[in-house]
């Protein structure tokens, strides 16, 4: 979502761009990912089940009926989403088309039409093989076993794990 990193972290994050001390992708997102399942800044928006809801709800529709692509596994935290898609369309039409209709959803629930409700950026990333596919949907699936918030991937309400 839009304002759950830190603003240090984010600073943090462009000096290291600048100076051009990128950590590795997979760093990088791990250590956000870290951040946001702390969910200890920012708004926390999707712990409403409505919005979270709404996010599931628009996830599914791109598979089932846009045939955008083929949904692998999702889960929808408090302040941050994560899915494994098989893109049938450029990703950035898709993910646009996922955060338009989802923005405008959230923000009307919330009374706050035309403000931010995404982050600008997303992380994507291609899967290369079998192993790297099975370890990304186990990551995806198991985020609130490691956030913290459930004891079993199954019982968290929004995601793939949870037969609906």
């Amino acid at each position: 979502l839009s304002g759950s990193l830190p603003k240090e972290v984010l600073r943090a994050m462009e000096i290291d761009r600048k100076n051009k001390k990128k950590p590795s992708a997979g760093k990088a997102f791990r250590n956000a990912d870290r951040l946001l399942d702390r969910a200890q800044s920012g708004p926390l928006w999707l712990k409403d089940p409505r919005i979270a809801r709404c996010v599931v709800d628009s996830l599914r529709r791109g598979d089932a009926k846009l045939n955008h692509y083929r949904l692998q596994a999702f889960v929808v935290m408090a302040n941050h989403v994560h899915a494994l898609l098989i893109p049938l369309v450029a990703v950035r039409r898709l993910t646009n088309g996922i955060k338009g209709v989802t923005s405008r959803e959230a923000n009307r629930i919330l009374r706050r039409t035309g403000q931010p409700f995404w982050q600008v950026e997303s992380y994507d990333h291609w899967v290369r093989n079998e192993q790297e596919f099975a370890r990304i949907r186990a990551y995806i699936e198991g985020n609130p076993v490691a956030a913290g918030v459930v004891a079993r991937p199954e019982d968290w309400l929004w995601s793939s794990a949870r037969k609906m």
